[in-house]
């Protein structure tokens, strides 16, 4: 089997990934903490720190591809963030194009494109409209995605991830929840299919509510098995608990956008940003 590096693989969407991707894989598994007690007989576990770049050649070397779900996961300040998402992103795909890594999956995310308003049904071509730091460096790393697939021969599926959980768990998830099990497809699909140059994609289950179009993806071969309709009975129960919140409600990105907002929101939910 193919031999994929994992970084990340301590955190939560990585661990609902690892039964899913070791039947058809020998996974090295990477953080930057010690190796979890449940290793596979096909996981080894390598820790390595996405800042330093000595750490991430030998973590690199004889692997056929890698998913990158590593660095900060979560809104931070700009250091922080800079360093894990987008000095990390850059260095482990150079240290990849040094090893002659030939696929790459880079976990983007929803948050590049949070500040559409939830009336708006968006594709891959619009503009990205980032809700905060850390949806600047997901929209940083397609971009640099894009440049290694182009520059240097790198096969990149970049995938703007909503949620990954095995039910959604309030309003806004039902427009935008994954299942572990459809994630694993698509990640398959950006690993193996012979046509991928520099695909980006969301990452979304059959979604009756969502604000993308996933025809990329869909194009690829992708075939969502779970709804997040199944599960609109409880998502919207548990909504009831949280209550509205006046400025997220409006936004695809929710809570990232109200967070610490001071703009102008009449402007913000009306402008028409160009295409790229």
């Amino acid at each position: 089997m193919d031999t994929i590096v994992m970084t990340g693989a301590a955190g939560g969407v990585a661990t609902m990934l690892r039964p899913l991707l070791r039947a058809h894989y020998d996974l090295v598994l990477s953080d930057r903490g010690a190796a979890p007690g449940d290793l596979a007989a096909n996981e080894r576990w390598t820790t390595a720190d996405l800042t330093r770049p000595d750490e991430l050649a030998p973590l690199m070397a004889g692997a056929d591809g890698l998913i990158h779900l590593g660095g900060q996961s979560v809104e931070a300040d700009w250091d922080t963030v800079n360093m894990a998402n987008i000095q990390g992103y850059q260095n482990i795909l150079e240290a990849s194009r040094a090893a002659g890594v030939g696929r790459v999956i880079f976990a983007s995310s929803n948050h590049a494109c949070g500040f559409y308003p939830r009336t708006r049904r968006i594709g891959i071509d619009q503009a990205v409209r980032p809700d905060g730091f850390y949806g600047v460096s997901k929209a940083f790393g397609e971009a640099l995605g894009s440049l290694y697939a182009d520059k240097w021969g790198l096969r990149v599926m970049s995938i703007r991830i909503g949620n990954i959980a095995e039910r959604p768990a309030d309003h806004r998830r039902l427009s935008i929840w994954q299942h572990p099990e459809d994630l694993a497809q698509l990640i398959r699909i950006g690993l193996e299919h012979p046509e991928i140059h520099h695909a980006i994609v969301y990452g979304a289950s059959h979604n009756e509510r969502a604000w993308w179009d996933n025809g990329t993806a869909l194009s690829l071969g992708y075939r969502p098995k779970h709804s997040a309709e199944d599960h609109a009975d409880y998502a919207m129960a548990e909504q009831a608990k949280v209550g509205p919140e006046p400025i997220g409600d409006l936004f695809q990105g929710g809570t990232f956008c109200a967070d610490g907002f001071d703009g102008d929101l009449e402007r913000t939910l009306t402008a028409r940003l160009p295409r790229t």
